[in-house]
């Protein structure tokens, strides 16, 4: 395929994995992920990655350089490349669902993890 299209909202939205791969271009990658009630991804950096992500559903906060940011369906975030950051769900009950663009591309094409705890065993 040339490129890829599809309704990213209802693919967000049904996503139930904490992180998909959909799609790997040359110079970026689109990934789903969702977070369970009071998860986090953890505080990391990307020396060379610009990280983009979008909010569909649930509540949060995003910290970014020590600055904290509350966040909902709807918000959007850019992290630049060597930003240190982190990305919260604040709810107790919901599920906090986002995409991301990596740029360049961070995961192995097609890289699918079911929870955090097989993303970090496996080194993601």
């Amino acid at each position: 395929m040339a490129g890829f299209v599809t309704n990213i909202e209802e693919a967000t939205e049904k996503n139930e994995n904490y992180r998909q791969v959909l799609f790997t271009a040359p110079h970026s990658q689109l990934v789903l992920m969702t977070l369970q009630p009071g998860e986090e991804i953890g505080m990391e950096v990307h020396p060379n990655v610009d990280q983009f992500f979008r909010f569909e559903e649930g509540e949060g906060k995003v910290i970014i350089d020590g600055e904290e940011h509350e966040i909902k369906d709807g918000f959007a975030i850019v992290v630049p490349a060597g930003s240190q950051h982190n990305i919260i769900n604040t709810s107790t009950t919901e599920a906090l669902k986002l995409y991301t663009i990596y740029s360049p591309a961070q995961h192995p094409d097609g890289t699918i993890h079911g929870t955090k705890a097989e993303a970090v065993a496996k080194g993601d």
